[in-house]
């Protein structure tokens, strides 16, 4: 299969083109146009667009070992971001980020039900990065699992570290997180670390903490007028969540919320529940009708949410 996820196509019988999204089989592909609908076509009826780069690519520097004084040469820092294509928002790419003044010699290798694959061989520069794969984020599950393997090289007086090897079944929870900003894309993604520097324990401290009371008090933040709700809202990773899952995390958000607006003494709040099947709505209204601290609710400003907001006025 000559093509990847997140290539830029134009078909050869029509006029039209758009984003490998899907790599069906050695022969099938799934194309994303701007309407967003996928459609299979055979690989041998498209052909690549020449002069798209998909988002977040960044050639490495040339083969060139750059003298940087001891004081300020970095013996760490390598790390795998993994980065939405602007284009093709259903494809991520995962691109290796070499923070370190080390060259790094690096190749990954994917595992699936015990048959391997090499994905990519390659030199990333000092302060670089290079695209190594690139999957559908809602196959998830289906992912293989991921084997780095890299070398450090410098012609300078430094020591290299130990080669590092390391191996990764990413699962949901890893893009649970908020997204950061990925060093030398400079672009938001997450960003996973290959090189974790050994947690030291200090037996002496851990024996203390056991020992010590806490003195710092909580602070419950003042709320804002208008909580929403909608899951998209509250995780980045909602799209492996089941439902039930998904209204156990709004409902405590909902709660969290609710009391904060209470602690500060609010005089109302706005719940953005959406209106959906109504059974957000209808568990918010239970609790709501319970309360001792309620005065009273009502959907909030149909004209702006119809049916999909409850205005709570507290006590």
């Amino acid at each position: 299969m000559k093509y990847k996820l997140g290539d830029f196509v134009r078909f050869v019988d029509e006029k039209m083109e758009g984003f490998v999204t899907r790599i069906i089989d050695e022969q099938m592909i799934g194309v994303t146009g701007e309407d967003d609908f996928e459609i299979p076509v055979l690989a041998s009826k498209v052909t690549t667009v020449h002069g798209y780069q998909p988002a977040g690519t960044v050639k490495s520097n040339s083969i060139e070992d750059k003298i940087v004084p001891a004081a300020e040469f970095q013996a760490k820092g390598v790390y795998v971001a993994v980065i939405s294509d602007l284009k093709a928002n259903s494809v991520v790419h995962f691109h290796l980020i070499n923070g370190t003044s080390f060259q790094l010699l690096t190749t990954l290798t994917t595992e699936k039900q015990l048959r391997f694959k090499g994905e990519y061989a390659g030199i990333i520069a000092p302060k670089s990065s290079a695209k190594i794969y690139s999957e559908q984020l809602a196959d998830l599950q289906l992912w293989p699992k991921f084997i780095f393997n890299v070398l450090f090289y410098t012609s300078q007086d430094i020591e290299p570290p130990a080669p590092l090897i390391h191996q990764e079944k990413f699962k949901a929870k890893d893009f649970s997180g908020t997204k950061k900003q990925v060093p030398v894309l400079n672009q938001q993604g997450w960003l996973i670390r290959l090189d974790e520097p050994e947690l030291i324990i200090d037996a002496q401290k851990l024996k203390e903490s056991f020992f010590s009371t806490s003195e710092e008090k909580t602070t419950i933040e003042r709320p804002g007028t208008e909580i929403d709700l909608h899951i998209e809202k509250l995780r980045n990773d909602y799209q492996f969540i089941n439902s039930a899952e998904i209204l156990s995390i709004q409902l405590a958000y909902f709660q969290k919320m609710l009391d904060a607006a209470i602690v500060h003494q609010a005089p109302e709040i706005i719940f953005i529940h959406g209106a959906g099947n109504g059974t957000l709505r209808h568990e918010i209204h239970k609790i709501l009708s319970k309360h001792q601290k309620i005065q009273t609710f009502m959907d909030a400003r149909k004209e702006k949410f119809g049916y999909g907001a409850t205005k709570v006025i507290l006590k």
